[in-house]
């Protein structure tokens, strides 16, 4: 048996728009009692609520951006509102913990859930007020569309624009290892020494990247592989060890 404040909750997570099976998952009740209970209880209104306002933590946000610009997507729920989901590849739970944190930070007020997808989580929330956060949604593709910072975006990234890097190389970046070989004393010596990589199809979206990386004083070089330019490199000593104190390699 459940007490009626067990039973609101679940109703109130299942009006923010999300499934009986996910609330289900959450809360350990069957989907057939949360389906009655949405019969037999008082309904819970359904009012909009009031647009919260800009970002509750402006360092998250700018992080969240670029996860978001780099493999994020909103979409409308059927009976209104919006889904921000950021896709997390397994091979990162790091990543999945951080990117879950800064959508609490962003919004303390807005639940936070995973779903399992093959390879990756998507880390998903509902929220009536998505797209005024992140005005760059629209139809179709990212890279088939102008993405556009609004003044008070870019005012944000120029605040912190090493989390707004760090986003963008969590979503679309690696940290590899490259070698070479010298010549030392006559006898032939490899070294190793960490590179950065960023990928992205969207010349608005690399654009921002680098524009962002000059304002910081970061040495990068454009490589086109296959006649496409669409990675980023960041090699040179100097420009890697800024990398390496302020992103880090994924974990």
């Amino acid at each position: 048996m459940y007490d009626v404040s067990t039973r609101k909750r679940a109703l109130a997570l299942v009006a923010q728009g999300r499934s009986l099976n996910s609330v289900s998952r959450e809360t350990g009740i069957s989907r057939a009692a949360i389906r009655s209970w949405r019969h037999r209880l008082e309904p819970l209104p359904r009012m909009a609520p009031p647009d919260p306002g800009p970002p509750a933590d402006n360092s998250a946000y700018a992080y969240l951006l670029g996860l978001y610009l780099g493999d994020g997507c909103i979409s409308a729920h059927p009976r209104g509102g919006y889904h921000l989901r950021i896709a997390c590849a397994d091979a990162w739970p790091g990543l999945l913990q951080q990117c879950r944190e800064a959508i609490t930070k962003v919004r303390p007020a807005v639940g936070v859930y995973a779903l399992q997808k093959q390879g990756c989580v998507m880390v998903t929330s509902y929220s009536r007020h998505w797209p005024l956060l992140f005005p760059q949604h629209g139809p179709g593709k990212k890279h088939e569309r102008p993405i556009v910072l609004e003044p008070w975006q870019q005012a944000i990234v120029d605040d912190h624009p090493w989390d707004f890097i760090r986003g963008l190389i969590h979503s679309d970046g690696c940290r590899i290892t490259n070698w070479t070989t010298r010549m030392v004393a006559g006898v032939r010596k490899r070294y190793e020494y960490p590179r950065y990589f960023f990928t992205n199809v969207s010349d608005d979206i690399r654009r921002l990247y680098t524009d962002t990386l000059d304002k910081l004083g970061v040495e990068w070089t454009q490589c086109t592989r296959n006649g496409n330019p669409f990675n980023i490199s960041v090699a040179r000593k100097a420009s890697v060890a800024l990398f390496e104190a302020y992103v880090g390699p994924k974990y």
